[in-house]
């Protein structure tokens, strides 16, 4: 018996045991209601602030099935390449830069997988899908927003005078930020899709049997272009930020 396209299977062999994935995402619920409880939660964005977000979620939907999957076709088929996510996170960590306020990773998240479910997969799978994007990859956004004090990538630091010295110092500061940050956000955005989606979700929604010799070659497959593109976006993000007078 299934709902909504979720055979509910817990049993399938190579599956990571579903108390540990379980036990992640209450952890990571938790996490996020603390992180709103401290910052203020959604009462702290201003109009402007969901329009950024909204903006982010809509384009990343647009780049990632409509512009890059037309972009895939035109390269060869490899697990090291994934254009439509790459392009869809440099989008996001752009506009959610122009925030920078914890919350904004997850929200980004959850109105990139409405519109998705609206306008690509449909709502087969749901709410699956969406906790799993929110918790994963929006979460860890909104982790560093956290831990930088909402100047993530150095974006937001104010300056001590206007002297050239001093904003070439900050450049360089930003830019090492950026290069810091991007890897240590690269290196997390590629365990999601391997470790739960591959090892968990995909065999609990479909019964799919899990091969972990293709979960271990995609987690690190992935992670030396996430690191590169997720370091792009960042230094993307700094000179938009820049550019509108942030």
């Amino acid at each position: 018996m299934s709902f909504n396209g979720i055979n509910g299977d817990l049993n399938v062999p190579g599956e990571v045991p579903w108390e540990f994935v379980v036990g992640y995402f209450t952890v990571a619920i938790l996490l996020a209601l603390t992180l709103g409880h401290r910052y203020g939660g959604l009462r702290r964005f201003t109009t402007l602030d969901l329009v950024y977000i909204a903006v982010g979620g809509a384009l990343g939907v647009v780049w990632e099935f409509y512009i890059g999957s037309f972009l895939s076709r035109l390269l060869p088929s490899s697990p090291f390449i994934d254009i439509g996510f790459w392009g869809r996170i440099i989008i996001i960590l752009i506009f959610i830069s122009l925030v920078r306020k914890v919350g904004a990773g997850m929200l980004s998240l959850l109105i990139f997988n409405v519109l998705s479910d609206l306008f690509h997969y449909g709502f087969g799978g749901e709410p699956i899908f969406t906790i799993y994007e929110m918790f994963t990859y929006g979460l860890f956004i909104d982790l560093t927003i956290a831990f930088t004090k909402g100047k993530i990538f150095g974006i937001g630091t104010t300056l001590s005078d206007d002297s050239q010295e001093v904003v070439r110092k900050l450049q360089r500061r930003q830019n090492l930020m950026a290069a810091v940050q991007g890897t240590i956000l690269g290196v997390l955005f590629a365990m999601p899709d391997p470790l739960f989606y591959l090892a968990f979700f995909r065999p609990f929604l479909y019964g799919s049997v899990v091969n972990w010799q293709t979960v271990q070659f995609d987690l690190l497959a992935a992670i030396p272009g996430n690191v590169v593109f997720v370091t792009i976006g960042a230094l993307l993000a700094i000179r938009v930020a820049r550019a509108v007078g942030q």
